[in-house]
């Protein structure tokens, strides 16, 4: 009789998702003769590959020092977790918002299992390389105790966080280092029909592009945009006074992806000054080609002739000339006279005659064709590649973050909330509920940009950020006093608390316009595993052999192992949870949680009975889920023989999947 599988720092449920593995396993699907006893035959896949393969040594292809490690770093496994802050959390029940403190590349890894094809929309503004902003060194061996280190969180070094020098040999290698193995695995997270959005300036455009297409695939850039933020140019510029920055737009499948636009602003729809006798607003388009290829030899089958009946008000089409006097005949003229086109072809004009009208326009003295152009369900403002609209402009972030109570010296140049809100209305649909994600989330200008078009235009919209906790420069009289105003920020002077207060400030003015699961965020911070590793420290047998019976580290709560197993099970963190009690025969209660209407249950409480795993038997036979995987404390069973019956009673009940952590 098998026993119940224990999670263990090397389990598969212990880690975030190996890629490494997941591709070797998509490449079985696509090419199974290509294994040979569980390796890849390179060879053979060359062969099956044929003339696509070149491996020849001058083919065109982008490197730099580092980026065999970078693409490792990429595919390593965290060991990390989430640990879930319900304290500073606003309406930590019901919200589906995510905040995450912690180092962005460890968060995307534990992120992959229960986010992957999941986020539509990408907004990141990431360090533009400027030689003073921070770059974080990534470590391929421990990066979360690399991560805790650089952040202060385990020791009192005076660890500083670094800066990429352009004194540096390696200036744009440390970037590229940087930014790779967090947009490939950003990539991954992207639904198949999601667009990523990338703020940029001059100094990495180029490699931005670069490392963009060889993670993404040329074919999916979308486009670059030149966002005016400062028209009137950066004073302090030597030679050329920049007014613009960059933003690159990439789908993670350009055949699927779905882009929108803006909505009509008021120069637009103030054209539409007619109103027919439904109330509906519309505007007279002449329906005569204008511009490039207007004549009739362009596009002959775009020339035919519309005739009106004045006398009974009927319009006909035909691509012959009718000879009736009593018929006014309509044909696209030219304003020299000669032939033109209309717009539509026979067929079009054949099936939408009710949507145009005859008129004459006394100014040409002919005859024209004109369409009813209605300003419901005008389709969105195609965005164009310059962005020169006012909401863009870099004082408009400063004035939006002095309007919430900040002092503008705790936060240089936050983003304005017009640049990101434009670009969430490109990057998704109207109707549709779908989550945004920021991973280099600075002040939270994406999070506010996404609650007030959820407040404003009744959107669907989600958001996790995630932003490492950077100390905010406190050196300077201006800082000190600018971040005394709040308690949070004084006690821990990071720009995550900037962050939270920023959510929570903005929460309270829109709560009353959002739905319930928009209003808060759930907080969550990186840290190491609650799984206890085995240490083998000799000095101290004794004690590793106590401890060796405990597999949960000391200090770590029942939410923090919960949200663990979310995580390397592939829950989304804001999947509901409903804690049930579970009662022995002695009348002690045992508190469950369940998951997912039933999908997990996993019960972490001590002296565990046989009565108490029969009550988890009756629990899933009451919610009837399609499957039910089920989670125990492994030192919680009262005792050995509980322990061997345990999976024998629920297998009974139809649970097969059960383990313990």
């Amino acid at each position: 009789m098998s026993g119940i599988d224990k999670i263990t720092g090397s389990s598969p449920e212990a880690k975030s998702l190996d890629i490494t593995q997941q591709n070797i396993e998509q490449l079985k699907q696509l090419f199974p003769d290509v294994f040979s006893e569980n390796k890849i035959d390179f060879e053979a896949l060359k062969t099956a590959l044929g003339e696509a393969v070149d491996d020849s040594e001058e083919r065109y292809n982008f490197t730099w020092h580092g980026k065999t490690k970078a693409r490792q770093i990429s595919q390593t496994p965290s060991t990390g977790t989430l640990r879930p802050c319900i304290e500073e959390s606003v309406n930590w029940d019901t919200t589906e918002n995510l905040f995450i403190e912690g180092d962005n590349l460890e968060v995307l890894k534990l992120l992959q299992k229960s986010y992957h094809n999941k986020v539509k929309m990408i907004y990141i503004d990431p360090p533009y390389n400027t030689g003073k902003d921070f770059v974080y060194k990534d470590n391929f061996h421990n990066n979360i105790q690399n991560y805790l280190e650089q952040t202060g969180q385990v020791d009192n070094k005076g660890n500083k966080l670094s800066t990429n020098s352009d004194m540096s040999g390696r200036y744009h290698s440390n970037w590229l280092n940087m930014i790779y193995p967090r947009l490939k695995l950003a990539r991954n997270l992207l639904t198949d029909n999601g667009v990523i959005f990338i703020s940029i300036d001059h100094n990495e455009i180029h490699n931005l592009n670069a490392v963009v297409s060889d993670i993404f695939g040329e074919i999916n850039i979308l486009g670059l945009i030149a966002n005016v933020n400062n028209p009137k140019g950066r004073s302090d510029d030597k030679f050329i006074a920049t007014a613009h920055e960059y933003i690159l737009v990439v789908a993670k499948n350009v055949t699927k992806a779905e882009t929108y636009g803006f909505e009509a602003e008021e120069h637009i729809t103030k054209r539409y000054s007619k109103v027919d006798d439904r109330g509906k607003a519309y505007r007279e388009i002449d329906l005569r080609k204008t511009g490039d290829s207007d004549k009739r030899e362009d596009r002959p089958d775009m020339f035919y002739y519309f005739y009106f009946d004045q006398e009974k008000s009927n319009l006909t089409v035909s691509k012959q000339r009718v000879c009736d006097t009593k018929l006014i005949e309509i044909y696209p003229q030219k304003d020299d006279g000669s032939d033109g086109r209309w717009r539509w072809g026979f067929d079009t004009a054949t099936k939408r005659l009710n949507d145009v009208f005859p008129k004459f326009m006394p100014n040409k003295k002919i005859w024209g064709i004109m369409e009813k152009d209605y300003l419901e369900g005008r389709p969105p403002v195609k965005p164009t590649s310059s962005w020169t609209h006012k909401d863009v402009n870099s004082e408009r972030g400063s004035e939006q973050f002095i309007d919430l109570g900040f002092n503008k010296e705790v936060f240089s140049r936050p983003k304005p909330i017009g640049t990101i809100s434009r670009c969430i209305q490109v990057g998704t649909l109207p109707e549709e509920e779908c989550i945004v994600l920021d991973f280099f989330a600075g002040s939270g200008t994406t999070s506010h940009a996404v609650i007030q078009l959820n407040a404003d235009k009744k959107r669907k919209l989600k958001y996790i950020c995630i932003q490492l906790p950077e100390p905010i420069d406190s050196n300077s009289k201006d800082n000190i006093e600018a971040i005394s105003f709040c308690d949070s920020i004084k006690k821990n002077r990071v720009i995550t608390e900037i962050t939270k207060e920023r959510l929570k400030r903005v929460n309270k003015i829109y709560q009353d316009n959002l739905y319930e699961s928009q209003i808060g965020f759930k907080v969550f911070r990186l840290d190491q595993t609650n799984i206890r590793p085995w240490d083998a420290n000799f000095e101290n047998l004794e004690l590793v052999l106590q401890q060796a019976t405990e597999s949960i580290k000391t200090g770590r709560s029942r939410n923090d192992v919960l949200y663990e197993i979310f995580l390397k099970y592939g829950y989304e963190l804001t999947t509901p949870v409903d804690t049930e009690t579970v009662t022995d025969s002695l009348g002690n209660e045992r508190q469950v949680f369940v998951v997912g209407a039933g999908a997990l249950i996993v019960c972490l409480d001590d002296e565990i009975t046989v009565e108490v795993v029969e009550g988890i038997a009756k629990l899933k036979e009451e919610l009837d889920p399609e499957t039910t995987q089920v989670v125990f404390k492994d030192a919680g069973f009262a005792d050995s023989n509980v322990k061997a019956n345990a999976i024998q009673i629920l297998k009974q009940a139809g649970i097969d999947d059960v383990k313990s952590i």
